[in-house]
């Protein structure tokens, strides 16, 4: 069984991947030291598949486990919905003493995050991503959040878990497309620290419609793994990314968060998203960083691969995406933090884009191919 262990002094955890990990979700907890009352927060799509594992497997080890759902979908953070679950964990008898256990994609992750950063004033929680993208790069790192109109992830805290407990048999019951978009957080790990995993990642494009191999199945817990502890490094060196490196992460986001604002969440899921902004950054590293038209080339090869989109829809405006992306957080004091890649797996943080570079690499993703 692949363990991770990210080391932040008192903050430090483990990030267990097995698969069958949902059915020891228990023990795992009460290695940590959690106590009795835990809240465990779900979504529609994830309670009906998962919920009553995960409470079996807490009570069977002596935990008093409450159940809260909230809606599926990008929609449900925001801070309304905090305030809600936050009343409902005081209504479960969660106080201090308590703790939150997270079920379920990014979203969730997410929200469930923010809300144990709050709730009197900080407990507890562990992540249980169920998710591709969750599992490869949302449920580490400690940042939680939920949306304003102004923007995406704009009001929230960094709260790390107490553990991350990963069970890749859950990515199972997913959808291509949700498959996809997952892997495309898995591409951008290759595309800046690991340009070896990048033809593993191609080839599982040729699964996805049919679903994956058995032999895949058994990988599974050693791709996750690799990626967690690339993104677990990463945090190690810049927790709360005041020194330029935790930025890294951010490759493909800035315009990709841009695009993914513009339209009604959902619209576009978050790693379609990303694919589009990673092909901008490319765009980019090519004219700014001496990125090799042959390696870009072979990310982009990778993402159409996943079927994930490349060339961006004509009925999203460029100058609202260009709005989206200067409220983002990737912005300092106005100023532009945009990570280009000299070669794959060698990125750094430029300062030397423009508002007219990234006018210029959007264009781009207008054209074919």
């Amino acid at each position: 069984m692949p363990t991770v262990s990210l080391s932040l002094d008192k903050r430090s955890y483990h990030i267990y991947v097995e698969n069958g990990a949902l059915d020891l979700v228990g023990n795992y907890a009460r290695r940590t030291g959690l106590k009795d009352k835990i809240a465990v927060i779900t979504d529609t799509n994830v309670a009906p598949l998962y919920a009553e594992r995960v409470l079996t497997s807490l009570k069977d080890v002596g935990f008093s486990p409450s159940l809260h759902i909230v809606d599926a979908g990008e929609g449900s953070k925001n801070m309304l919905q905090a305030q809600q679950l936050c009343s409902e964990l005081a209504q479960a008898g969660i106080d201090r003493s308590g703790s939150v256990a997270a079920l379920g994609g990014g979203v969730v992750g997410d929200l469930a995050g923010f809300v144990a950063s709050i709730h009197y004033r900080g407990i507890p929680f562990i992540q249980i991503p169920t998710t591709i993208v969750a599992q490869v790069d949302s449920s580490v790192g400690g940042k939680t959040a939920v949306n304003i109109p102004e923007g995406k992830n704009l009001v929230g805290a960094f709260h790390q878990p107490k553990a991350v407990i990963i069970d890749p048999l859950t990515l199972l019951t997913l959808d291509r497309r949700t498959l996809a978009e997952g892997l495309a957080e898995a591409v951008k790990h290759a595309a800046i620290k690991d340009a070896a995993m990048l033809p593993e990642l191609k080839a599982l494009g040729d699964e996805l419609p049919l679903g994956f191999s058995v032999k895949t199945i058994q990988n599974l817990p050693r791709l996750i793994a690799q990626n967690v502890a690339i993104k677990a490094h990463i945090v190690e060196a810049d927790e709360k990314e005041t020194l330029g490196v935790r930025a890294l992460l951010n490759f493909g986001h800035t315009i990709g968060h841009g695009i993914e604002a513009a339209v009604p969440y959902g619209t576009i899921y978050h790693g379609e998203a990303i694919s589009l902004g990673m092909r901008a950054a490319l765009y980019l590293s090519i004219k700014k960083a001496g990125l090799s038209v042959h390696s870009a080339n072979f990310i982009l090869q990778t993402l159409d691969a996943l079927g994930l989109p490349l060339i961006l829809d004509e009925n999203i405006d460029t100058e609202t995406v260009l709005k989206k992306t200067a409220s983002d957080k990737k912005f300092q004091a106005g100023n532009i933090r945009f990570v280009l890649l000299k070669e794959v797996g060698n990125a750094f943080v430029s300062a030397d884009i423009t508002k007219d570079d990234m006018l210029e690499a959007i264009q781009e993703l207008r054209r074919p191919l």
